[in-house]
């Protein structure tokens, strides 16, 4: 069991600095949970707290059902990835994934047995007489991952673990930790900036501002129904387009809000029927393959939107563009919190 119950964790360095701010998650034995925001925003302060690395001066730490405020990281049964790998480049592969197990005292025939294993779960069986220096970075990943699944720990923190890689890189090991997820069964506690690690790896994504925690839900649901302009504008890619109601000529609701709309909700209106429309002129356009990446502008503010490349006629011009307000979000002009009109 390796449930982990964060509740009203505050943080502050030297008395004046406070990084976190009544920080609460219940986070369940086997998930997949992912800590995004952007830097600064406490995120791996607070996997550090959860590792025992830093002391919590404020809130209470639960993992299995045991106060784990005064343990030691030693003795919290937790594995921690670190973005530089921090593999010890005078040891072979085989030596740095028993690393851990000969620190514990396990005799060698069992830990050279236990890293023969996991190499042949990571696919590092053909390396393990190498030293880190000759592996590429993604094999060094795996190894810093083999060292903390040798253990056999029930949880696993991962501090932006992908950022060194490039991205092609990147893609395909997001593909395996997903894998190595559902094959350990284990919790993983991950930390990045990068939305698109968050969406495509979480079972919930914590959302974090400022040491604030935004939300805290399903990948889906922060998607659906984000809960402030922020959440909304952080996650989606390309980002949600935001105009204030005034600006928009159409709108016939309450004023002091903002319409968020994300880009598969605006489209060009080629046949100018529909009152939900607005003029505009294509600024840019981007080439992603299939699709093409518009930016217009309009009176009521530039636009982003996402079209077909064998629907395009051209990449600039006057253009209209229709507005769904079925697929609307609405937000407080002032907090930026969601609103929810009927």
């Amino acid at each position: 069991m390796s449930q982990i119950l964060l509740r009203s964790i505050n943080k502050s360095y030297d008395g004046a600095t406070q990084v976190l701010h009544d920080v609460s998650m219940e986070i369940e034995d086997g998930e997949f949970i992912v800590i995004v925001g952007p830097s600064g925003c406490g995120k791996s302060t607070l996997l550090r707290l959860i590792a025992g690395l830093e002391a919590c001066q404020d809130g209470e730490i639960v993992i299995a059902g045991q106060r784990a405020n005064e343990q030691l990281p030693q003795h919290r049964d937790i594995a921690m990835i670190f973005q530089n790998y921090a593999l010890y480049p005078h040891l072979t592969v085989r030596e740095n994934i028993a690393f851990g197990l000969e620190l514990r005292k396990v005799p060698k025939r069992e830990r050279n047995q236990r890293a023969l294993e996991v190499a042949r779960t990571l696919q590092l069986e053909p390396y393990l007489d190498r030293k880190p220096g000759a592996l590429s970075g993604g094999q060094r990943q795996r190894v810093a991952m083999g060292r903390a699944i040798a253990r056999n720990t029930s949880t696993f923190l991962m501090d932006e673990p992908l950022s060194n890689l490039d991205n092609a890189l990147r893609v395909a090991m997001r593909t395996e930790i997903k894998a190595l997820h559902r094959q350990l069964g284990a919790t993983i506690i991950y930390v990045t900036h990068d939305q698109t690690e968050a969406l495509s790896l979480a079972d919930r994504i914590a959302v974090m501002k400022g040491g604030y925690l935004q939300q805290f839900d399903t990948p889906e649901a922060i998607y659906d129904r984000p809960a402030n302009q922020f959440v909304a504008s952080f996650l989606g890619m390309p980002p949600m387009n935001f105009l204030p109601v005034d600006k928009v000529p159409f709108w016939q609701g309450e004023l002091g809000i903002e319409i968020g709309l994300r880009p598969e909700a605006l489209s060009i209106n080629r046949d100018g029927s529909g009152m939900s429309s607005l003029p505009g002129r294509i600024v840019l356009s981007e080439m992603t393959g299939s699709d093409v990446i518009l930016h217009c502008e309009t009176e009521a503010g530039r636009l982003t939107l996402i079209e077909e490349r064998n629907r395009l006629s051209g990449g600039s011009g006057d253009v209209l563009i229709h507005v769904d307000l079925d697929r609307a979000h609405f937000f407080h002009g002032d907090s930026g919190a969601r609103l929810d009109l009927a």
